[in-house]
């Protein structure tokens, strides 16, 4: 480690996403991740998704659309579907019917890695990082560029510290020592590093799954500003939740999902927070609820 960090390189080159990766039966060429497109240029479009397990439905009848530089919220309670939804957009789930649209070619995923090689990219709950490992090990976990050759060929640390330093500071995050376990930075924060993480290594498309669920309002408004920093800088946000007080101040379009069926979608101009709120929580039967528990 000591001869690694010694010597700077000039140039280190970011870990590559997987060149020239076959897109299971895609209908057109795969090819690595091309530049972000110019802003509102549609990137996914879905169009009638279903996904059925045998005779147990999923999802059905799912469409909607992320465009560069905008924020689609997919909105829906515990069993509406959204996690099928988007293991389908990541490439985890095949979908049992409808069309999937990347860049304007019908997709077929074959897994993980061919949605990655689009340039779409997930950030699950678990967030997959390492609680004891430096902010800048989780950072490269399991692409980290190395120097030298053969034998002597090694890690690249000092590189890799500045770079996560330089990577998280676009992002608003000014970190005193990137050598600190990312176990001991708050919820927040961590999801940063991470969203940080996915836009260094070429993705156009950042899906984030519940990123706000277990925080608090502190630490969750610190992670709707990351959001809209990727967005701003043109990445197309799949932003899912089941809060719409966290989904309406960042969000462009909203998709709401409910027992794996589309209960429609509005773009921001044409619903307010008390509609999106309403629609949530199931409208009559919220009323009816409340009429239930109001007091004789």
């Amino acid at each position: 480690m000591t001869a690694s960090e010694s010597n700077e390189s000039d140039q280190v080159p970011a870990a590559p996403l997987p060149s020239g990766a076959s897109v299971g039966e895609v209908s057109g060429p795969a090819a690595e991740a091309p530049k972000l497109p110019d802003a509102h240029e549609c990137i996914i479009e879905v169009q009638n998704l279903g996904k059925s397990y045998g005779s147990i439905i999923a999802l059905r009848d799912v469409s909607t659309t992320v465009n560069a530089g905008e924020v689609t919220c997919i909105l829906g309670d515990n069993g509406a579907g959204k996690s099928t939804l988007i293991k389908i957009l990541a490439g985890v789930l095949e979908s049992s019917e409808g069309v999937f649209l990347v860049d304007g070619i019908a997709r077929r995923m074959g897994g993980p890695r061919d949605a990655l090689a689009l340039g779409i990219a997930t950030v699950y709950q678990d967030l997959a990082v390492v609680p004891l490992m430096p902010i800048w090990r989780n950072f490269f976990l399991g692409s980290e560029p190395t120097r030298g050759f053969g034998p002597t060929r090694r890690l690249d640390v000092t590189a890799m510290r500045r770079i996560t330093r330089d990577e998280l500071l676009k992002m608003g995050i000014d970190l005193r020592d990137v050598d600190q376990p990312i176990g001991t930075m708050s919820g927040g924060e961590r999801q940063s590093v991470a969203i940080a993480r996915a836009v260094y290594f070429g993705a156009r498309v950042l899906i984030l799954d519940e990123p706000t669920a277990a925080l608090g309002v502190k630490q969750a408004g610190v992670v709707l500003r990351y959001i809209a920093q990727a967005r701003d800088r043109g990445l197309g946000v799949v932003f899912i939740t089941h809060n719409p007080h966290h989904a309406y101040p960042v969000g462009d379009r909203f998709l709401i999902l409910k027992r794996g069926r589309s209960l429609g979608e509005s773009e921001k101009k044409d619903i307010s927070i008390e509609q999106l709120t309403t629609l949530m929580a199931g409208g009559d039967e919220l009323d009816a609820l409340a009429r239930e528990l109001r007091r004789a």
